[in-house]
């Protein structure tokens, strides 16, 4: 495989249509990206959702690019009617079941996996330390590390069970900061020990559970790296997350559009500093043009030696990995979108809720 083939698949990239229209294809083509990122945007019906799930998979002959969603519940739902809505993980964590988090799980899992979606960015494994937190919210399961911890595991269940796989966010933990990393870069301030005892809690869990994909965070932890943000830290992702944590999976970074990232950094420089500290793939949400300079900015880093070819091969096996836990997919049926049974369901939650 070519540097540029290579270097192309450490990108998960968003589109700016329902449809593929010519352009965007041959971006797509021009990048080899590893997947696709969808959003409201690209959402019509359920239909053209399914279609567009099944040109983007066959777009190329010799893989098939694998395609995510940030499907959470609460106010973090791309996906209109007649797909179901589910409440926010905090009020799952009000109720505090394991066995109602897993089932939530797998019906969001069915849903999505039936129109042809693989990856899941969810569930949230922050810990909601800081009530302030708008950002995260009610995003977040609890205040509790380890009512966290289990029912972002449940969800974690269900989703696979479901058919797709799950990404738990966002390491090492957004939920004490105050500044929205869409907008700027936030600063945690606290010490090494709140992260062990509180934030580094939940995803010891996961990674324990096997977790098959991780997001890295766009937040900068002095007490953890001095200059860098998590997502751009080999000492955060490189020795904390891997070596630490013991960590195998794939790292995925938070969309490198995001102002916390571009306010402070060049795409350029994003790119390559989080291929370095460890990420195996590159969110860039809004705009393939910049993915594909940012795609050839880490080419040169490849061929001048600032970005090491074993680093880059190491994330190829480990997408390799991810690529063969959806190969076994259950068969697509629209059948499974809002069901009575899911129906059920968010009635259930509302009735439990205390």
């Amino acid at each position: 495989m070519q540097p540029r083939d290579i270097i192309g698949r450490r990108f998960m990239v968003g589109i700016p249509h329902p449809t593929l229209d010519g352009h965007t294809r041959r971006l797509l083509q021009e990048l080899q990206p590893t997947g696709v990122i969808l959003f409201r945007r690209n959402y019509r019906d359920p239909e053209t959702l399914a279609a567009l799930c099944t040109e983007v998979h066959s777009l190329f002959s010799d893989y098939s690019l694998l395609i995510a969603l940030d499907h959470e519940g609460g106010r973090v739902h791309r996906l209109q009617p007649p797909f179901t809505h589910f409440p926010p993980a905090a009020t799952l964590g009000r109720i505090g079941s394991p066995d109602l988090a897993r089932r939530v799980g797998f019906a969001m899992g069915q849903e999505l996996s039936s129109i042809g979606i693989d990856i899941d960015f969810a569930p949230v494994f922050d810990v909601l330390t800081n009530p302030r937190n708008t950002v995260i919210g009610d995003r977040a399961f609890a205040a509790d590390p380890q009512v966290v911890g289990l029912l972002g595991c449940a969800v974690m269940r269900g989703l696979r069970e479901g058919g797709v796989i799950p990404c738990g966010k966002h390491f090492p933990g957004h939920g004490a900061t105050l500044i929205d990393s869409h907008d700027d870069l936030p600063r945690d301030e606290r010490g090494e020990a709140d992260f062990m005892q509180t934030d580094l809690v939940p995803f010891r869990r996961a990674i324990a559970e096997g977790a098959e994909m991780l997001m890295t965070a766009h937040v900068q932890y002095p007490a953890l790296d001095a200059s860098l943000p998590a997502t751009l830290s080999p000492v955060i992702i490189g020795e904390l997350l891997r070596r630490k944590l013991g960590f195998q999976g794939v790292v995925v970074t938070d969309d490198l559009d995001m102002g916390a990232i571009i306010r402070h950094f060049t795409i350029e420089q994003a790119a390559v500093d989080a291929l370095r500290a460890g990420a195996d793939l590159l969110l860039v949400c809004h705009k393939l043009e910049r993915a594909i300079v940012a795609r050839d900015a880490c080419i040169r880093a490849l061929s001048n030696g600032t970005l090491a070819s074993q680093r880059i091969e190491q994330a190829e096996q480990r997408i390799a990995v991810l690529r063969q836990t959806q190969r076994h997919r259950q068969p697509r049926t629209m059948t499974l979108i809002d069901t009575p049974e899911h129906q059920q369901l968010v009635e259930e939650i509302r009735q439990r809720v205390v």
